[in-house]
């Protein structure tokens, strides 16, 4: 007796536990692993915390370790703001970063070491469907965490957020794009690590040096002119600087490498990181490793 008999549900409707792939499009199969993901993450306390409140937990530590003196003005031709508005945009680029990169990087490379993607690969699931599922995990999470941030940011720290609709079309862009690579490159990299317990090893000091010279940490403006030039290269140092002009003054963009918001050059580069983060990530996903 089948468990979709109504004798056996008590109902006269057939029912299943869960959606069969091979009668659903990879669309609406992605959708479904995407709710699955994302009772997985929350679920899980150490990757809440390092992924998904991290970047408020640092925002308010710099905010009370740097700011204490209220407003401070960080270079002679800017206006004075709290420290608090300096790191925001960079901790709102980190956590793009964490909930994209660093969290797909990791959680793919686990499971392929425990054997799930093996598992997987056995089924009907398709890895569209498998992408979709990560991404929409990380599109929710990422949005989730933005969102917290800026009203801890607003109602915690008296940061004053914008109030000019063409801010927030930026800031709209730029997270898209931004969180969209940041998945694609994770899933990219997910295939490096060999073993569960290097892929710590490997995305964590790849995740923090970009930070510390993409200008989350430090003030971009105060680093050297060829370690901005090597951040140039990467992804982060253009989410950020996109967040920057979305969050700070007008009279801050002189403090960029070309004295501007450079938000044309903002979204070129990652157009091409998300291109670059498709190819890499659709040449190098494996339900197994080449090795095994």
């Amino acid at each position: 007796m089948s468990i979709t008999d109504p004798r056996v549900l008590g109902g006269s409707e057939t029912r299943t536990a869960a959606p069969n792939p091979r009668r659903r499009n990879a669309v609406a199969v992605g959708a479904w692993r995407a709710r699955f993901e994302l009772l997985q993450y929350f679920r899980s306390g150490d990757t809440l915390f390092f992924t998904f409140l991290f970047p408020i937990f640092m925002l308010g530590l710099f905010s009370v370790a740097f700011g204490a003196d209220g407003e401070v003005q960080i270079a002679p031709d800017v206006p004075a703001v709290l420290m608090a508005q300096v790191f925001l945009p960079g901790m709102v680029a980190a956590g793009m970063l964490l909930s994209g990169f660093q969290n797909l990087a990791m959680d793919i490379a686990v499971d392929r070491s425990e054997g799930v993607l093996k598992r997987l690969g056995g089924t009907p699931l398709s890895p569209v469907s498998y992408f979709l599922g990560k991404i929409g995990q990380v599109a929710v999470t990422g949005t989730l965490q933005a969102a917290v941030l800026l009203v801890f940011a607003a109602t915690v720290l008296a940061v004053p957020l914008p109030t000019d609709p063409a801010a927030w079309t930026t800031f709209a862009w730029v997270f898209v794009l931004g969180i969209t690579t940041s998945a694609l490159l994770g899933v990219a990299l997910s295939s490096v690590p060999r073993s569960a317990k290097s892929a710590t090893a490997v995305v964590v000091p790849i995740a923090l040096a970009l930070q510390f010279i993409s200008g989350v940490y430090l003030t971009f403006s105060q680093l050297p002119e060829w370690l901005q030039n090597v951040a140039g290269l990467f992804p982060l140092k253009w989410m950020a600087q996109g967040m920057r002009a979305v969050f700070l003054p007008d009279e801050f963009a002189v403090l960029e490498q070309n004295g501007e918001w450079d938000l044309a050059g903002v979204a070129i580069a990652l157009g091409i990181w998300l291109v670059v983060g498709l190819l890499l990530s659709r040449l190098t996903f494996r339900w197994i490793r080449r090795s095994a």
